[in-house]
């Protein structure tokens, strides 16, 4: 009992920590959280009839929200997308600027930046949150709406202007959604269970559901 409440503890600590440091000290986090991404978007593979590869940068994306809590997780992203648009070579295949930006994934990019936004604040306000199976739909809505959508829609978009081709629903599907769902299943996954062993459950920075975390199960 004695070690599980030091894990307890210095998990409570950690996030405190990170809550209270300074606007400088945030922003070397979200710089770490973006080379990440950047560093897992070079695990990357192409599909023959698809301009978007499947990367590991979801995974990041993920840890970002959770990790580094209400806007820093999202401005982590928009510094990823911004320096990688600015020129620093950590797109996929170590690509850069604005004309990546404008291709068929930026969208997906841009998508990053709602997801992480989106998992940092309700990971930072509510306890209940914090469950593995909470964490885990949590992060499936960020993924299959947040960034599939804007993603989708710039392929679209891409397609029609650029290639001169019909963006059909389905075309959109076949080459921006299905061969990425059971990759990014497995990511959610993944990044729930060390999530929720990760972050602390109890209140660290006046969670609206604070008075109320002890009467739900949140041991799973």
């Amino acid at each position: 009992m004695e070690v599980i409440a030091t894990i307890n503890r210095a998990k409570y600590d950690a996030f405190k920590w990170r809550y209270e440091l300074s606007i400088p000290r945030k922003l070397i986090l979200a710089l770490g959280m973006a080379g990440l991404t950047g560093l897992l978007a070079q695990v990357r593979f192409y599909l023959p009839w698809s301009p978007v590869p499947i990367t590991g940068q979801t995974f990041a994306v993920f840890l970002a929200g959770v990790l580094l809590g209400r806007w820093w997780g999202g401005i982590s992203m928009a510094i990823y997308a911004g320096l990688g648009a600015a020129g620093v070579p950590w797109f996929a295949a170590l690509n850069s600027g604005t004309g990546y930006l404008a291709g068929p994934t930026g969208g997906y990019i841009i998508g990053f930046i709602f997801a992480a936004l989106f998992l940092g604040y309700l990971t930072d306000r509510y306890i209940r949150s914090r469950s593995f199976f909470s964490m885990l739909g949590l992060m499936l809505f960020a993924n299959f709406v947040l960034i599939y959508i804007p993603g989708l829609l710039q392929l679209g978009l891409w397609l029609n202007l650029v290639k001169g081709e019909p963006a059909t629903f389905n075309t959109l599907l076949r080459m921006g959604a299905i061969p990425f769902i059971a990759g990014d299943i497995t990511k959610a996954v993944v990044a729930a269970a060390i999530t929720r062993g990760i972050i602390p459950k109890r209140a660290y920075n006046g969670e609206v559901d604070k008075d109320k975390w002890a009467k739900w199960r949140l041991r799973y």
